[in-house]
């Protein structure tokens, strides 16, 4: 229904204007939903986790730039690229530094804050808070603690990638940066790798070809995948092909943010008993061979997916087997 300054003026000296009362409560309702009423829509005692832009600053919310502006105080990963943000849009407010280093040592005096009555936004470089930043220890404290969380959303690079890529229709998985080595990592592939869904993850540029190569060496060289970098700034690039492709233009260390998306797995038929997969596996570790190659290898042998078959590569290494 719409709110009040949405309708023609002479609506308000028609006799059947019952409605107005109803509209009124509606629109009233829409600002209670943070929770109260403190400083203009904002609520005291509650904890706003705001999504801010991944790069362009026109990417954000008025129900967040509002929320900037009302609370008591603003929590910032990188108060200096925070303040650019503020500044952009024309809020000044109380902006403190809350990244890995400190968060352990305010914990207490933001909890105390809150429960005193305060109004406090968290932000993080860019994107939504707690999405691989810092913060989750404060979000779950307060939890805790009995203390109103509430989430304005906004820009994400998870969605962003995956509309570029091309790759994603029914759904997705997202996974935040790999393990960066161990059993752990290779597990993880090996996931990727037999997910039906496209995966979404991050990856730092210093490590965004041997990710790839890794990506390629377990999927096999015609799985697809997108490399998207600097999304919604200036420089924005989306580079999409084969895995193996990916990996291959990827000469030098790119600049900037990167998030990769990769293509789900696909139906397939065939299969192999489990004792010749293993007796073929063990033959290619006794030659020497990592799990990627023994996949690679096996797979091409016995016309099975790699996917498949680096997945039990990993099963049987983590096994000792």
């Amino acid at each position: 229904m719409p709110s009040n300054s949405d309708r023609p003026a002479e609506a308000e000296s028609e006799p059947e204007a019952e409605s107005e009362p109803e509209a009124e409560h509606e629109h009233e309702h829409g600002r209670e939903e943070d929770g109260g009423s403190k400083r203009g829509g904002t609520a005291g005692r509650t904890l706003y986790l705001v999504a801010t832009p991944i790069g362009n600053l026109e990417d954000i919310t008025l129900r967040a730039l509002r929320v900037l502006r009302e609370v008591d105080r603003i929590l910032a990963e990188d108060t200096r690229r925070s303040r650019a943000l503020l500044e952009a849009h024309g809020i000044s407010n109380r902006l403190e530094r809350l990244d890995d280093h400190v968060v352990a040592r305010k914990l207490e005096a933001t909890l105390a804050r809150l429960v005193s009555g305060e109004s406090i936004a968290l932000i993080t470089d860019a994107g939504t808070p707690l999405v691989s930043d810092p913060g989750g220890m404060l979000a779950r404290a307060a939890i805790d603690a009995g203390i109103q969380v509430v989430a304005i959303p906004g820009a994400t690079a998870v969605t962003t990638a995956l509309l570029l890529s091309g790759l994603g229709a029914d759904g997705f998985r997202f996974i935040g940066f790999l393990p960066r080595s161990g059993r752990e990592r290779a597990e993880a592939v090996a996931g990727i790798a037999r997910d039906p869904l496209p995966t979404v993850l991050f990856e730092s540029p210093h490590r965004l070809k041997d990710t790839l190569d890794e990506l390629a060496g377990a999927m096999g060289s015609n799985r697809r995948g997108a490399v998207a970098r600097e999304l919604t700034k200036l420089h924005e690039e989306v580079r999409r092909g084969t895995l193996a492709s990916l990996a291959d233009a990827t000469r030098e260390t790119p600049r900037g943010e990167i998030t990769l998306v990769i293509e789900g797995d696909a139906p397939h038929a065939g299969d192999a008993s489990t004792d010749a997969v293993d007796h073929a596996l063990d033959a290619a570790f006794a030659a020497g061979l990592r799990p990627a190659e023994a996949a690679r290898d096996v797979a091409r042998a016995l016309g099975l997916r790699r996917a498949d078959v680096y997945a039990r590569a990993v099963a049987r290494t983590r096994r000792g087997q």
